[in-house]
């Protein structure tokens, strides 16, 4: 909330003041906020008439309002001792608290006033700024108005309520009960049209519930002069961020831009350039942001505004060093600053740095009592790291008449950032319609997850695969991965899995373990291009032996919705070719383009669509066409439950032969049990 200018309460009365022309020069002193001078003034005056009355109250209040409050207060609490009845003296008494800050000492004080003096303006006035102080703001309210009763036309009393409705309308955002703010808010036009704090106020509003045609509608009537304008087009350009169109967001802040050069308005140009800048980083261009940053940094050296703008662009570029090293130093210059503190939670978040992640977030909130984006980022770590269950169930058929049932259930059970478990058990059940071969798999895994070192995770399942069908047999299954990040933009696994062959009956049967070994590695840009390869190399207890190369070079075209195109290609040996047994060719080759795109129905449902199509060829054989297409959507239904129903076709070569179609159809839902992890309560908070 803007804190509002407490309105100057008297140290005198005005006839008596034109009466004492030889103090007439401090008097105008105080009047126009020379303080320092005003208490230069009066500490002259008193060492020639040390008891003068109207001298001592005007010196405290010279003190008081230059910066040294409680030597203000002991002045007036002096006089007091003398004058224990004199109202001036007392109300002096009172605000000089109000100046201090001490909005719970001020209150009593107040309240004894008002009791003791019901219909004297400037006591009504203190006390409702002092409510207001306190955010008690339906109080406040009521209290000014008692003091407008006695002086309607006082402009004074007119704008401490504005600014009691401006703290009032606030508390309501951060409840988010938006339209009781909005109609507070709207109420500060009774008495003063078109102001432009309410205008701004009204304008965050909109912007926090995403209502952006409002919020530009509103900055276009804030619009009256030539600066005003250019605020407006620095919200404007914000309210274009929100609505997802960067684009015309950068051209707004542009025109921005090149007004401001127009003024010598040293805070606007900062604002200005400001939004600009974000707006290159917006729309991707990190060349130009950071061309820009560097000229700004050569004006402003190391302004937090201008550190700000270094961290975002770390940020988006994945340079989080970079913004660590800017957000800490912001806190070292001003450790209230809100970029600066949940500035540095997303940066360690991103880092992989989880525990400070919190502790950074914790502190924002000490900072910022029930900050919204704080909280939600909090909200956000706690999705990750509570614990969860989840349920798949899948229904398969293929054009050789297999059919398959699956149900697979999870457990995650994190005791720390470094370190979770799981537990999964799947039944997975499979028969051929015309030859009534059936089979049944349980597998039962544990597993745990385990952070060496910031992006460097090792996790590894380790249990049993149970097959039957007119005899069983027991198997180990075990997967081990290492998964890191090496470099920015890129991310790096390297893994073993030792499964056993259940895609159909026939294959359960003949007890084909296969051990993989594989390297999957992905590499991203900050010009939307990204490339995707996998390697394994696959040793199966029938003595054959795969490798398989599949790489993906892929473009993202928009961010949201979320649409990539590519290119990808798949190679294929088998060191044994048994075509009666499953798909094994000597060599085999596909290529395909695809596309794929995400985005939501609303806030809580959200769609996928991908589909990929091209040509095949296995060995000698002519070339075939392949296609591959799934749809999913999935719903929040609470912040702990959520669904996703999916469906997918391929008919691309697989385990059984060329030429082979396959549909699953899934049904997934992940529940948090917990609403927090089991280790929060240990964070320092």
């Amino acid at each position: 909330m803007k804190q509002f200018a407490l309105i100057l309460l008297s140290c005198f009365t005005y006839i008596s003041l034109l009466g004492q022309t030889d103090m007439t020069a401090g008097f105008k002193m105080l009047e126009k906020g020379s303080f320092e001078e005003a208490e230069q003034f009066f500490e002259s005056y008193l060492e020639a008439d040390p008891e003068n009355k109207t001298a001592r109250l005007c010196y405290g209040r010279a003190v008081g309002l230059s910066g040294d409050p409680k030597k203000a207060t002991a002045l007036f609490g002096s006089l007091k001792d003398v004058y224990p009845n004199d109202y001036e003296i007392t109300i002096n008494y009172n605000e000089s608290f109000l100046w201090d800050k001490q909005y719970d000492t001020a209150k009593p004080l107040y309240e004894d006033l008002v009791a003791q003096y019901p219909k004297k303006f400037g006591a009504l006035l203190g006390y409702a700024n002092t409510l207001s102080n306190l955010k008690e703001f339906d109080e406040a309210l009521i209290w000014v108005d008692k003091a407008i009763e006695l002086e309607p036309e006082n402009q004074s009393a007119k704008t401490s309520k504005k600014y009691i409705r401006l703290g009032y309308a606030n508390k309501f955002v951060n409840a988010e009960k938006y339209s009781r703010a909005e109609e507070i808010l709207n109420s500060i036009f009774e008495d003063f049209p078109e102001d432009k704090d309410a205008l701004l106020n009204m304008a965050n509003l909109y912007l926090i519930t995403k209502s952006t045609d409002k919020a530009k509608n509103v900055y276009w009537r804030y619009a009256t002069t030539g600066k005003d304008s250019i605020t407006a087009r620095n919200g404007i350009a914000l309210a274009e961020h929100i609505a997802e169109d960067d684009k015309q967001a950068l051209k707004v802040a542009a025109t921005a831009k090149s007004m401001v050069a127009d003024y010598d308005d040293t805070e606007l140009t900062e604002k200005t350039y400001d939004r600009y800048v974000q707006a290159l980083i917006w729309n991707r261009k990190y060349g130009e942001a950071k061309r820009q940053i560097d000229s700004l940094e050569s004006v402003y050296s190391d302004r937090n505004w201008v550190r700000a703008l270094k961290a975002t662009l770390g940020m988006y570029t994945a340079n989080f060093k970079m913004s660590l090293k800017n957000y800490d130093a912001i806190l070292q210059k001003d450790e209230k600053s809100f970029d600066g503190n949940l500035g540095k939670a997303n940066a360690l978040f991103a880092s992989d740095r989880i525990v400070p992640a919190y502790k950074a977030a914790f502190q924002t909130l000490r900072v910022f009592k029930n900050q919204k984006d704080a909280l939600g980022f909090i909200e956000k770590l706690n999705g990750i790291y509570a614990p969860v269950v989840q349920d798949h169930a899948a229904y398969t058929f293929d054009n050789g008449n297999n059919v398959a049932l699956s149900n697979t259930v999870s457990a995650q059970l994190p005791f720390s950032t470094r370190f979770k478990t799981s537990l999964s058990y799947q039944f997975r059940t499979t028969e051929n319609t015309v030859t009534l071969n059936k089979a049944d798999s349980h597998v039962l895994l544990a597993g745990i997850d385990y952070k060496i070192v910031p992006n460097v995770n090792i996790n590894g399942s380790f249990g049993i695969n149970n097959s039957r069908f007119e005899s069983s047999y027991t198997q180990p299954a075990i997967d081990i991965k290492l998964v890191t990040k090496p470099f920015r933009l890129q991310n790096l696994e390297l893994g073993y899995k030792r499964e056993i062959q259940n895609f159909n009956a026939d294959l359960i049967e003949r007890e084909i373990v296969m051990n993989h070994y594989g390297l999957n590695y992905n590499l991203g840009t900050n010009f939307n291009l990204g490339w995707y390869t996998q390697l394994m190399h696959t040793q199966q207890t029938d003595e054959n032996v795969r490798n398989l190369l599949f790489t993906s070079l892929y473009y993202s075209l928009f961010r949201k919705p979320a649409v990539k195109i590519g290119l990808n290609y798949q190679y294929i040996t088998f060191d044994e070719q048994v075509p009666t047994i499953y798909f094994s060719p000597e060599v085999y080759r596909a290529g395909e383009i695809f596309a794929d795109i995400r985005g939501d129905f609303s806030e809580k449902t959200k769609y996928m669509a991908s589909a990929a199509t091209g040509i095949q060829k296995v060995e000698e054989d002519p070339k075939t066409a392949i296609f591959r297409a799934e749809v999913g959507v999935s719903h929040q239904f609470n912040k702990r439950l959520s669904a996703n129903l999916y469906g997918k076709y391929s008919n691309i070569a697989s385990a059984t032969a060329a030429g082979f179609e396959f549909t699953e159809m899934g049904f997934k839902v992940k529940w948090l049990f917990l609403k927090e992890p089991l280790f929060y309560a240990k964070l320092e908070k």
